[in-house]
């Protein structure tokens, strides 16, 4: 059966039907999405009621799947190492109580973002599972950061075309005010630089490479460059650049991160469930180290 896409935003989101995730990726397949994620960088793959097992199957084709960074630094996890759990639930399954430290670290993902631009070598793609969703908030929003940087003025994309940020969990985790961190993740997760801006590798359009992980701008003051941050992240996720999914049970989000970004909704109330599950595809190395 081949695949259709229905435009959800405008050259940003489509649905696509004709795809059985119950099954692994074809190399056929992987063409048809990796063309379909070229043109919509959010694809939303409906009515996809899979397990661990066969998420994991479908996404591994698309390249190397990335560990979680649960499964890295040693901290207490539910699922296997190559999913990362964007849920507020224990692996007794019971809700996570306000206070708890992995409801605390899992806060950061409400802070626009893009997975993994803390590591050396970030995330292509990333796949998310909604297998209990909110039935009021817990929408997912997803940012157009090619239409983001073609909006800028002529003087800003001079200013900033070189540029390099440092990008940091540390960081990122102490924006929301969970500022714990172990030695050993001090050196796993240990500071790395990123492009401020990236020009994708096969549509050769270039995008703005922002997230919440962005600590400063390499060689400039840190207000300077925060200053700078906070201005690009306003321009970034003005309405007309952001599409909003309302999640139902067996949706799968897939998103390109090299263009993207995005952040999880507060959902009421919080003391129901929220299970979401993401596998992830890793890039094919550091940015600064990819042709701009």
């Amino acid at each position: 059966m081949p695949i259709a896409l229905h435009e959800r935003h405008p050259s940003f989101a489509a649905e696509i039907q004709g795809i059985d995730m119950r099954q692994p990726a074809t190399p056929e397949v992987v063409s048809e999405i990796e063309a379909a994620i070229d043109r919509f960088p959010v694809l939303v793959f409906p009515e996809q009621h899979i397990t661990d097992e066969q998420q994991v199957a479908f996404t591994r084709p698309f390249g190397e799947l990335q560990v979680s960074t649960a499964a890295r630094t040693g901290r207490e996890q539910r699922l296997n190492a190559e999913m990362t759990d964007a849920s507020n639930i224990s692996a007794e399954n019971r809700v996570l109580e306000a206070g708890d430290a992995r409801r605390m670290n899992n806060l950061g993902s409400r802070r626009w973002h893009t997975d993994g631009s803390f590591n050396r070598v970030p995330v292509k793609y990333s796949l998310l599972s909604g297998r209990i969703v909110a039935e009021q908030g817990g929408e997912t929003q997803l940012a157009d950061m090619r239409a983001a940087y073609d909006s800028l003025p002529d003087n800003l994309k001079l200013t900033i075309e070189d540029l390099l940020a440092h990008h940091s969990l540390i960081h990122s985790r102490a924006v929301v005010g969970f500022a714990e961190a172990s030695p050993d993740e001090r050196t796993i997760l240990a500071t790395v630089s990123q492009r401020l801006v990236r020009r994708h590798p096969r549509t050769r359009r270039k995008s703005l490479y922002l997230s919440n992980h962005a600590a400063h701008i390499v060689g400039w003051p840190i207000p300077e460059g925060l200053d700078l941050l906070y201005d690009l992240m306003d321009r970034a996720t003005q309405p007309a650049h952001v599409y909003t999914h309302k999640w139902r049970v067996g949706d799968l989000l897939m998103w390109d991160n090299r263009v993207t970004m995005h952040r999880a909704r507060r959902h009421y109330p919080e003391n129901t469930p929220r299970d979401m599950r993401r596998t992830s595809i890793m890039d094919v190395g550091n940015t600064v180290e990819q042709a701009a």
